[in-house]
């Protein structure tokens, strides 16, 4: 049942979110190599708590906004969003996951922009957590249209959250945003590989860390037929037809194709390609098409515009995790 504490998202007017200098005190912990992960986790968790995600689920009824509007970086297409930011009780978070007949998963981040658990199908959860406060991410599958996952939204329960007591710490999100700008230039010109370990003690590369976090924050540490494993390709030409064919993937819940401006946010006017709904070649392997005409087998078109491309599989299989489907590197 929906409660009087859930906030829903439909229409998604975001100039809250907008972050300007004038806004900070000068007295604003300055953001460095060691912190950053912890600073973009709080803007995260600020601007989601400006859409009230700090005083009942915050239901996005719409896919994400494109560009700077969005609440966070690299947000994915196939699902929408629902979120929560609360209090962690006895070190554990309590939540549910409802019956129903699309996708759902919960990710739990903390604090620290760990996705400490990422948890798929129905039924009742009570999983610790290593800081004072959670992040979970509902995400609610489209796979039978808007409606249908709006209707599985609607189940949600937050009886079990505690909520209304978080409040950032007083970073520079001016500096962070700078930090994330610095970051993700940095991996433009390369292939790029989440890890996203799931606990502050797994952290063996901090700049690895913080590049994870700059370019796709909120992302799952990868097992297979249950968390996702993403990685993005590297900028492409938005003005040439570009291909990628590669093995069918497997995934257990599905597989997705997203394009990313520079910024690594969502671009107006371009869609996803799923699983869902792909065409798949005679030899069970897949061609997406990329600016090639709308003739073209799986086209995305971004408009004109450079762009990366993010593969999310939702249930990672065995052979990508071993690196047999590999997308971003055959795209010509």
């Amino acid at each position: 049942m929906t409660t009087s504490k859930q906030r829903s998202l439909a229409m998604w007017t975001l100039t809250a979110v907008v972050l300007t200098p004038a806004a900070f005190a000068a007295d604003t912990i300055p953001v460095t190599e060691a912190n950053f992960a912890h600073a973009e986790t709080a803007r995260n968790y600020n601007n989601w708590s400006k859409l009230g995600a700090n005083e009942g689920i915050a239901h996005m009824k719409q896919l994400p906004p494109r560009g700077t509007a969005a609440p966070t970086v690299q947000m994915n297409d196939d699902t929408l969003y629902s979120v929560v930011i609360t209090e962690v009780v006895d070190g554990q978070v309590n939540f549910s996951i409802p019956a129903s007949d699309v996708y759902m998963a919960v990710q739990v981040v903390t604090e620290g922009g760990h996705g400490q658990h990422y948890i798929v199908g129905e039924g009742d959860y009570q999983l610790p957590v290593e800081t004072e406060f959670a992040f979970l991410i509902y995400r609610t599958g489209t796979e039978k249209g808007l409606d249908a996952a709006r209707l599985a939204q609607s189940k949600i329960s937050d009886d079990s959250f505690k909520f209304g007591t978080y409040t950032p710490q007083n970073y520079n999100f001016a500096e962070v945003e700078q930090w994330t700008a610095k970051l993700t230039a940095e991996t433009r010109g390369e292939v790029f590989e989440y890890t996203f370990p799931r606990l502050s003690k797994d952290v063996t590369d901090r700049h690895q860390w913080n590049l994870e976090n700059a370019n796709g924050w909120g992302g799952s540490s990868p097992e297979v037929n249950v968390a996702n494993k993403y990685t993005n390709s590297i900028m492409l030409d938005g003005n040439s037809c570009l291909t990628t064919t590669f093995d069918n993937p497997e995934s257990k819940y599905f597989t997705s194709v997203t394009a990313y401006d520079q910024a690594r946010y969502l671009i107006e006017g371009v869609n996803h390609i799923s699983s869902h709904s792909w065409q798949m070649n005679a030899d069970d392997t897949v061609t997406v098409s990329f600016n090639c005409g709308a003739d073209a087998i799986n086209n995305i078109d971004t408009l004109g515009q450079d762009f990366t491309f993010t593969m999310r599989y939702y249930g990672v299989s065995q052979k990508v995790l071993d690196g047999q489907v590999s997308p971003e590197k055959t795209v010509q």
